[in-house]
């Protein structure tokens, strides 16, 4: 049997989140939000003698990504026309960029389930505008709705770098994250914000011409991705070895019976009959301009992990899992500069707060304890005002209250109990209480001492200082 390689290149559309469409006023928005077809305008449905604005914005979220993605920007951009009829493109034609793109030669670094990392290659970053959207009856024909038609959009399209579904559902969240840490794109495959397309193909092990190559159209999950992906690997591998050969075609993925379908013929580049839009002149980027957008990159993922480890000691794994989100990692930032402690944080932040959130199914952005919030609630234990249980009970207040840490404890009667006779008094009372375990401790059955401290934490309703009941129980047992 032939053992084939697959060779895998991704393009990844991602809408970007500017106040206006790319060549026209219309508000974002309202493709989003709007009845059908209501949030367009002359522009942007291509009615004969209208003439495209290109909205700098774009141009500058453009940039970001490119730059974030190591690419080098292009000082000389040019838009053209890419000619084709579809029912959700109005003017026949779509605004893109061809031959000269924003962005060049990039990369990117995935980490891999093996915990290994990847280096995959970005050829080119691209603006464009987005197409209409249509809406496929069961009973037959089609709705168009053109209110996104003219959303800015970028496209970001891989090398062939990636050779399974795993390695291009991996670069697909990476993406995404970096996406969302600019600010660009609220990375919601859902709504059809970010849509990810691989173009897959093999060749035998050992061989460097490519194969003929399906792509996979619109997937909008990275399970979709990966099991799309596979799954074509599978069906490729299998055509192949029966003696046929593959059709070069555009394929869907159906999400219920997890298998891809042809849908048409895969187009070349030149079948769209590229050629500079001349309703656009040509777009010039200066240096100064760069260098203004390179200063407003926020710290990347890669950057703030690995400041997690250097700086505060933090594992690999609990540096990811905090600077997974850019508002997680802002709000970890804040806290950690209210109680200096990065650790602690940590293991408050991971352990309690997102319980508490994945309870009351929060984001970060709309919590209500605030990250000097925490920090008072960890000085409130730090001297010894209330103990590490009753904390816990304390957040989960503030959580759903909104009060500080402080104020939390004085109306609740939190405080702990630090009064030697007070807890002295309850230790009595436990011993008199239990005889017959106070002679199996004193007999030799010293793990007792976990069973008498947690019933004077008990009788306490938990506010008595631990280190003071461990210490008042051994003085009283072993009298």
């Amino acid at each position: 049997m032939t053992t084939y390689e697959p060779i895998i290149g991704i393009e990844l559309h991602a809408e970007l989140m500017t106040n206006s469409k790319m060549f026209c006023g219309c508000k974002v928005v309202d493709s989003v939000e709007a009845d059908p077809n209501t949030a367009v305008c002359p522009v942007c449905l291509g009615m004969p003698g209208m003439l495209p604005v290109i909205n700098q914005k774009a141009v500058e979220f453009s940039m970001r990504v490119a730059l974030a993605l190591n690419c080098d920007i292009q000082h000389h951009n040019i838009f053209a026309r890419k000619n084709y009829f579809y029912p959700d493109l109005p003017k026949a034609y779509q605004i893109s960029q061809y031959e000269l793109p924003i962005g060049t030669n990039g990369w990117v670094d995935v980490e891999l389930e093996d915990g290994t990392q990847k280096r995959i290659g970005i050829r080119r970053v691209h603006m464009e505008e987005d197409t209409g959207k249509l809406t496929h009856l069961d009973s037959g024909g089609s709705l168009v709705d053109y209110n996104r038609s003219g959303v800015p959009l970028l496209e970001i399209v891989s090398e062939p770098d990636i050779h399974s579904g795993e390695e291009a559902r991996a670069y697909g969240m990476k993406i995404r994250q970096i996406l969302r840490y600019l600010g660009v794109n609220s990375g919601d495959m859902e709504k059809g914000v970010l849509r990810v397309e691989p173009n897959i193909s093999l060749r035998p092990s050992g061989t460097t011409a490519f194969g003929k190559r399906t792509e996979l159209k619109n997937l909008n999950s990275f399970r979709a991705l990966a099991d799309g992906t596979a799954f074509e690997i599978a069906r490729q591998t299998q055509v192949l070895d029966a003696g046929g050969e593959v059709a070069q075609e555009t394929r869907g993925w159906h999400d219920t019976k997890r298998i891809t379908f042809s849908q048409r013929s895969k187009e070349e580049a030149e079948d769209y009959r590229y050629f500079p839009e001349p309703d656009l002149p040509p777009l010039h980027i200066s240096d100064e301009w760069i260098a203004q957008v390179r200063a407003t990159l926020p710290e990347l993922p890669d950057a703030k992990i690995a400041r997690y480890q250097a700086a505060y000691g933090l594992s690999e794994y609990d540096a990811q899992v905090l600077a997974e989100e850019r508002g997680t990692a802002v709000w970890f930032d804040e806290a950690v500069s209210a109680y200096p402690d990065a650790k602690v944080v940590a293991n408050w932040v991971i352990n309690n707060l997102f319980a508490l959130m994945n309870e009351h199914k929060q984001g970060i952005e709309q919590i209500r304890v605030m990250p000097a919030g925490l920090g008072e609630l960890l000085k409130l234990v730090d001297d010894g005002t209330i103990n590490s249980s009753t904390a816990k009970e304390v957040l989960a207040e503030m959580f759903v209250g909104g009060k500080g840490a402080t104020a939390v404890v004085q109306a609740k009667g939190l405080a702990q109990i630090s009064d030697e006779g007070a807890i002295t008094a309850v230790i009595q009372q436990i011993i008199a209480d239990n005889s017959d375990q106070v002679a199996a401790y004193q007999g030799g059955k010293t793990k007792l001492m976990g069973w008498f401290v947690g019933q004077v934490m008990k009788a306490t309703r938990g506010k008595a200082n631990p280190a003071l009941v461990n210490k008042l129980l051994q003085e009283r047992l072993n009298e």
